[in-house]
């Protein structure tokens, strides 16, 4: 007899590759909990808590309820989090330790180059020509994750005086007032402009500024200095304004070093459920439980 029951909802993109079976974290999810005698199924995205008796995962968001988690893709495939909450700065990992020495030197450069001959096949760095600023919505409101406005962070990165390229979000609808505002920022700030592709600027790019966008990660990937103006899950060898102020931490970004191989591999492979690999069951299980479930 079956004890527990899980459904996992999937919003509409996600739900009929999962039940085709083409969606392999569904899969190593269902398998996981299967191997426990629990019954697991697919369902459609939903804001409701699971029914008495029952639990849920939702992906990005959901409910805040007990027997509901979230399951978020954590920037680069096959790696995922299952957590309590969505934001992502208030992880568990964000809060953890990241202490470069008990990483081993070797595994960490051979996986960061896998992961870059992946993510970004053919980008080498190049001479620094410019800074980059990726941008994400909502430009003239401080959200409770920011330091300051995006606007402020554009014009507080513009005085430095550097060449400064900002990109828009692809999936971001922006509204006719803060592309008013973006314009004006130009105008008045002759070494600001305007790009298209974050990923083809990184190359050139001295740091990248962002509130915390995930073109930070590809920043990291490239050995790229990252100054972040939001609260995030991989803040740890980034500088971070809110620690640092703007000032301190702008001036510091031309010389900030890290050891950006070890950190990706902690961050990804240590940290993170590797739906790649034969341990992912075990990984999902123990996020379960830490989400306390009784698993």
């Amino acid at each position: 007899m079956v004890e527990k029951s899980l459904t996992i909802h999937l919003d509409d993109e996600m739900l009929a590759p999962a039940q085709a079976g083409r969606f392999n974290f569904a899969n190593r999810i269902m398998a996981a909990v299967e191997a426990l005698g629990w019954q697991a199924d697919l369902a459609p995205a939903t804001t409701a808590p699971p029914p008495a008796g029952s639990y849920a995962l939702h992906h990005m968001q959901g409910p805040t309820h007990p027997r509901a988690l979230i399951f978020r893709r954590c920037y680069y495939y096959p790696f995922w989090h299952i957590e309590r909450l969505a934001q992502r700065w208030r992880w568990p990992v964000a809060q953890a330790r990241f202490v470069p020495a008990e990483i081993d030197r070797e595994a960490a450069r051979q996986f960061i180059h896998r992961l870059r001959q992946k993510e970004l096949p053919g980008l080498r760095p190049a001479p620094p020509a410019h800074v980059l600023i990726a941008l994400q919505g909502r430009l003239r409101q401080r959200r409770s994750f920011q330091a300051t406005t995006p606007v402020e962070m554009l014009r507080a990165v513009a005085e430095t005086g550097k060449r400064c390229i900002a990109t828009l979000h692809p999936r971001e609808d922006y509204s006719a007032g803060d592309l008013t505002a973006l314009d004006q920022l130009c105008r008045a700030y002759s070494n600001l402009t305007i790009g298209r592709d974050s990923r083809a600027l990184l190359p050139a790019a001295e740091y990248v500024v962002t509130q915390n966008s995930a073109v930070a990660m590809d920043a990291y990937l490239l050995a790229r200095p990252v100054v972040l103006f939001g609260q995030v899950d991989f803040h740890h060898i980034a500088l971070n304004v809110a620690d640092l102020g703007v000032a301190e931490a702008l001036a510091r970004a031309p010389d900030h070093r890290a050891d950006y191989a070890r950190y990706l591999y902690w961050f990804l492979k240590l940290q993170a459920i590797d739906a790649g690999s034969e341990a992912a069951e075990a990984q999902i299980r123990a996020a379960m439980k830490r989400g306390g479930w009784p698993i």
